[in-house]
């Protein structure tokens, strides 16, 4: 944002204080203006033809700015993927456990990275940890979804859950259990 003596073009379309139109006219004449009155000249559309510029306390604005900025901060939820760890022979007890783990923290607005870890030969059945993965996104499919399908790299296969938007149901499960108690 250019100020005061850095605006170098022709001529600018000049706005005061008060937020009048003064119109076209040569930076040096809108400076003079803004010296007058005690306060700077401020380029705010360097992209306008002609770029437009508004008299006020650059001070003041720069600091109006900066606390509409932590504002906005004080304000904004930061996700952070939290990751739950499986092994493809996970006794049920465990399962159960780690999957109440997923369930708050997607509750609390946190995405959840599930892994399963192959050690040695259990690298040679890789489809035990992705039933254990479709497992766990058909349990929490009333809460969650899967972000990305179950992928192995390496000597794990993981996905990523997040929380289901507000307003769209679960899948065919919750639609099955409907039309039998009907």
């Amino acid at each position: 944002m250019r100020v005061n003596e850095r605006i170098r073009v022709r001529e600018i379309r000049v706005i005061d204080d008060a937020g009048q139109q003064l119109g076209i006219m040569a930076p040096p004449q809108a400076l003079a203006i803004a010296r007058q009155k005690g306060l700077d000249l401020v380029e705010i559309s360097p992209t306008a033809v002609p770029p437009v510029c508004r008299i006020m306390d650059f001070g003041k604005y720069q600091y109006q700015e900066q606390k509409r900025a932590r504002e906005a901060r004080k304000h904004q939820k930061v996700i952070a993927v939290k990751e739950i760890k499986f092994r493809p022979k996970v006794d049920e007890h465990d399962y159960q456990f780690k999957k109440k783990h997923v369930e708050r923290f997607i509750a609390e607005g946190d995405k959840v990275k599930a892994t399963i870890f192959f050690r040695g030969r259990e690298m040679a059945h890789p489809e035990i940890g992705r039933r254990i993965l479709d497992r766990l996104c058909r349990d929490l499919a009333d809460v969650a979804i899967a972000e990305t399908t179950p992928r192995q790299e390496g000597n794990q296969m993981h996905t990523i859950l997040t929380k289901r938007p507000a307003g769209s149901k679960a899948p065919a499960r919750q639609a099955a259990s409907t039309k039998a108690e009907e």
